[in-house]
């Protein structure tokens, strides 16, 4: 875990006395994503609500550093990330923040203009809430063609089966979420052994993240805002059979690692998750093909009966041993989401 400094406590009603601050958090590393991280900030800074912080983290990549701290907009603060990770970048920018919230949105999305405000105005009514999250819909930049809406999850958006209204979740999509900064300082920020990292099959940084959130303050304290929404790209590249193998692989590894951390049932969405896909999904696109004459629906139930086939044997290989990036098993990377199954 990163090595970041406390804060000197400050009682509660100090803190509700005033306006609750908020920085945002933007990580990349590719160069072919530079287009899109202006796109990212122009949506922030043309929100309803401002961030106080608006931090852009480079990930290992100086040159790209370098053209973006000479291009973008005065009100972004350009950080850069030696140890590489997702994990380690966003702690970069926890650590350089001195906000009462810290929110995170993926280089390849857009935020609708009530992003911020919505979780602010939630922070705010809701005290007991450390985290929150939205809702990610998927920006399609080619026809999605076989991909069933219970599968979004394999490119990084909001699935068939994730929590619709309000309420209590287990932890947020990564391209979507935002916590109070004091408690997630206090206990230790992301887990860098998760997360996305090179090549490594490595995901549910923000998973990990949050069931140490319950343990230490308790459960139902990450809660969903519908009205939070981020736009996510998928390029045509993401809806392939490729990446369903290595989404799947990746997150049975790192639900199976879970499984050895933390009690079991912390893991309890997944198994709703792979029965109402069993139940429903799978037989409801089977008559659709029929019903239809297209194989696309067919195709659909194939690729989620494979994600959960894929994932159960990954799951036990995680479980029995727990695989760290040095040595883990890794593929070409495919520039795939960072979407997190089950967060219900």
């Amino acid at each position: 875990m990163s090595e970041l400094t406390l804060l000197a406590p400050e009682r509660e009603d100090e803190r509700s006395s005033r306006e609750l601050t908020a920085a945002v958090v933007v990580c990349t590393s590719s160069r072919e994503r530079e287009p899109l991280v202006r796109a990212c900030v122009d949506s922030l800074l043309g929100g309803v609500r401002q961030s106080d912080e608006l931090f852009v983290v480079v990930d290992c990549n100086p040159s790209l550093a370098d053209d973006l701290r000479s291009s973008l907009p005065s009100q972004v603060q350009l950080l850069e990330c030696r140890h590489q990770g997702l994990s380690a970048a966003r702690n970069v920018g926890v650590a350089a923040a001195t906000s009462d919230v810290v929110a995170f949105i993926d280089d390849d999305a857009t935020a609708d203009p009530r992003w911020l405000s919505s979780l602010m105005e939630t922070f705010a009514a809701e005290r007991q809430l450390l985290g929150l999250g939205g809702p990610v819909l998927p920006k399609w930049a080619a026809r999605r063609r076989w991909m069933p809406d219970e599968l979004l999850w394999v490119v990084g958006c909001t699935y068939t089966g994730h929590r619709v209204d309000a309420g209590p979740i287990r932890n947020p999509i990564g391209c979507n979420m935002a916590f109070r900064r004091r408690e997630l300082i206090g206990i230790g920020s992301f887990e860098t052994s998760f997360g996305k990292r090179g090549t490594a099959l490595a995901t549910c940084d923000e998973t990990e993240l949050a069931l140490r959130l319950e343990r230490a303050h308790g459960p139902e304290r990450i809660g969903y805002v519908p009205e939070a929404q981020v736009h996510h790209l998928v390029p045509a590249s993401r809806v392939s059979w490729r990446l369903v193998v290595r989404r799947s692989l990746s997150e049975g590894l790192a639900k199976g690692r879970l499984r050895r951390r933390f009690a079991q049932p912390a893991l309890g969405p997944e198994r709703s998750y792979a029965l109402l896909l069993l139940s429903d999904a799978v037989p409801r696109l089977l008559r659709a093909s029929v019903r239809e004459r297209s194989v696309e629906p067919a195709l659909g139930a194939a690729a989620i009966i494979a994600a959960l086939t894929i994932s159960a044997f990954a799951f036990v290989v995680g479980m029995c041993r727990d695989l760290r990036l040095s040595g883990g098993p890794s593929f070409a990377p495919d520039n795939e989401g960072g979407g997190d199954v089950a967060s219900r």
